[in-house]
């Protein structure tokens, strides 16, 4: 863990909390542009006892060999980034983090007696979109997470995937395509979550009628993403195809190959006629590939 991970102009979090709230000032970070605290913020020292977590919390999990190695960070370095906080009501001197849970629970393994904090006056709403877009930042979120936090920043609050996309940090196409992830299976949902099967291979399941099957398949007999859309897509081509279809030539099947693997997806070349006309499908599996496919195609 280094300094950078624990910076968050380093992560961009100070942009995506920018956009969040629509101000040149923000809520990351918390000192402006000549080192002073903005209006209505406050920066102290705490004790790690008066400290709460937020029950709110968008992480469901904590990586205990994560949270390690960022104690052992923590033990040399100290925190470089305080924790944001607001004040609990009714409990003088209590505070609810809202964003940097990691940073408090590995101060603890680190045995600090004394952590960093900004304070802020925030209402509910606030609180949870700053702990929202705080933690889908981080690369450490399981894919299922994600998801949800972008489907709970779209539902809640109204945003559009363009706008979460900025808060983030990341790709509209990106955003669109994990939320779809939450349409598989609940068991296949776990099996993501467990890190059983990759996003790709989800994304290769999507809408399928045998999804849990091929999963399965997936998980037990270590079968790539392309064997799963070259599956996929063989089991289409059956359904929809009502009449025996002509043995291909070597050619076309070699020239077939060769164009799948330089694009990685599945082409199919139809010769139609006296073999001077015909048409060429590709199987895209994602709105990645169909904007890798489009690039390549501009270039030309």
């Amino acid at each position: 863990m280094s300094e950078n991970d624990l910076n968050p102009k380093k992560r961009g979090l100070g942009r995506g909390l920018d956009a969040l709230f629509e101000s040149e000032e923000g809520v990351y970070p918390q000192v402006d542009q000549e080192g002073q605290t903005p209006a209505g913020v406050q920066r102290k020292v705490v004790g790690i006892e008066q400290l709460q977590r937020n029950p709110d919390q968008p992480r469901k999990t904590f990586n205990e060999d994560a949270l390690k190695e960022l104690a052992a960070s923590l033990s040399e370095y100290g925190i470089l980034q305080p924790i944001l906080v607001r004040p609990l009501k009714n409990q003088d001197d209590q505070y609810e983090i809202i964003a940097g849970e990691r940073r408090w629970r590995a101060a603890q393994i680190a045995q600090l007696h004394e952590i960093p904090v900004v304070v802020r006056d925030l209402n509910n709403s606030e609180a949870l979109q700053i702990g929202l877009v705080e933690n889908l930042q981080r690369e450490d979120l399981n894919p299922i997470e994600e998801a949800l936090g972008y489907r709970q920043l779209l539902e809640e609050y109204g945003h559009t995937q363009q706008k979460v996309a900025e808060l983030v940090g990341k790709s509209r196409s990106q955003v669109t395509n994990m939320i779809r992830l939450l349409n598989l299976p609940e068991s296949i949902q776990d099996m993501l979550q467990k890190d059983e099967i990759s996003v790709g291979h989800a994304r290769a399941l999507i809408n399928k009628d045998n999804a849990e099957e091929l999963a399965q398949k997936i998980r037990n007999q270590d079968m790539s993403v392309r064997d799963i859309e070259a599956l996929t897509a063989s089991n289409t081509n059956k359904k929809t195809s009502s009449a025996p279809k002509a043995l291909k030539d070597p050619d076309t099947r070699a020239l077939e190959k060769e164009m799948s693997d330089n694009l990685g997806m599945i082409v199919n070349i139809n010769v139609k006629g006296d073999g001077h006309k015909g048409d060429v499908k590709i199987n895209f599996q994602s709105l990645d590939q169909l904007d890798f496919l489009l690039h390549k195609l501009s270039k030309h």
